[in-house]
């Protein structure tokens, strides 16, 4: 994956404009999981900044583009991460943290349903659970089914962290 805003976006078929430019770098420079507010607030440390609906303008069309992809990560504000392969995510249930998780595909749809006259063109996993962090700051006292990580399901059972306990959310990404 090319370091370079503008050589991405030209590989990708999109025109170099100042603010496609700045908004892909400023998502680089962050790294890990981003939401429009936060890439707002960076390009505004950085300079004059952009309109807020030009920022989720260009947003989109780098999304739509495969340029970044939109991490789901369950109900709340949208995220925005630079990703070379398709991918999950495991939200930490104790800090909130977003991890890369690996599709065993690696590409979109990963995930195959039966349902006639149904066109599906993605399936994402989100996974719950501790990261490595509070899992092992666990010890050997957590047990083994609050260590794993588990898909959450359509049901809405596994929606919602773990409460308001939370105050941030942190960002690990897997190599």
């Amino acid at each position: 994956m090319s370091s370079d805003p503008a050589a991405r976006l030209r590989a990708a078929g999109l025109r170099t404009t100042p603010t496609r430019v700045a908004v892909l770098g400023a998502l680089e420079s962050l790294g890990g999981h981003r939401t429009a507010d936060e890439i707002g607030a960076s390009l505004a440390s950085a300079g004059p900044g952009i309109p807020r609906a030009s920022l989720y303008h260009v947003l989109g069309a780098l999304a739509e583009a495969g340029v970044v992809l939109v991490a789901d990560a369950g109900p709340g504000t949208a995220r925005y991460e630079v990703a070379a392969a398709w991918h999950h995510h495991l939200v930490c249930r104790v800090c909130g943290a977003i991890v890369d998780v690996p599709c065993v595909r690696g590409t979109r749809p990963c995930l195959e349903a039966d349902l006639p006259g149904v066109t599906i063109d993605e399936a994402q996993v989100i996974f719950r659970g501790r990261c490595a962090s509070c899992a092992g700051a666990q010890g050997s006292g957590a047990s083994a089914s609050g260590t794993s990580a588990s898909a959450s399901g359509a049901s809405g059972s596994g929606s919602g962290a773990s409460g308001s306990g939370r105050a941030r959310r942190r960002d690990h990404r897997t190599a």
